[in-house]
């Protein structure tokens, strides 16, 4: 088992940054890719980032690339978000997400989730 705190939420205003951190516990000996989703309200969850294990490959949704970079610090076993020049529609709870095989896009690929962070970005 595997288990994800997120951090780092809040209301920023637009063009402004947040980063947010995942704490991973638990089973962390194992190499896990992780990624972040977010859901907004009335919507369905989609995919933001994922990082590999070892931090070599990273992958990005178009609508975040250039704006938003996903990391990883091992040896405190925590993934980060920086998110830049925010937008209104960046608006939503953003989850993190643990993955034993690969780092896709597919939330349906992923075996452990945080409980998620609000970002409010205000117009």
């Amino acid at each position: 088992q595997v288990q994800l705190v997120e951090s780092g939420g809040g209301l920023v205003q637009a063009g402004g940054s947040l980063r947010l951190s995942c704490a991973a516990s638990g089973r962390t000996s194992s190499s896990y890719a992780m990624g972040w989703f977010r859901q907004a309200p009335g919507k369905e969850r989609e995919f933001v980032a994922s990082i590999s294990w070892s931090g070599t490959n990273t992958v990005y949704a178009d609508s975040v690339k250039g704006r938003f970079t996903i990391s990883r610090d091992n040896a405190k076993n925590t993934v980060y978000l920086q998110m830049n020049s925010l937008k209104p529609e960046d608006t939503a709870v953003y989850y993190c997400a643990a993955d034993s095989l690969r780092y896709g896009r597919s939330l349906y690929d992923y075996d452990y989730w945080g409980q998620g962070t609000q970002v409010t970005v205000s117009s």
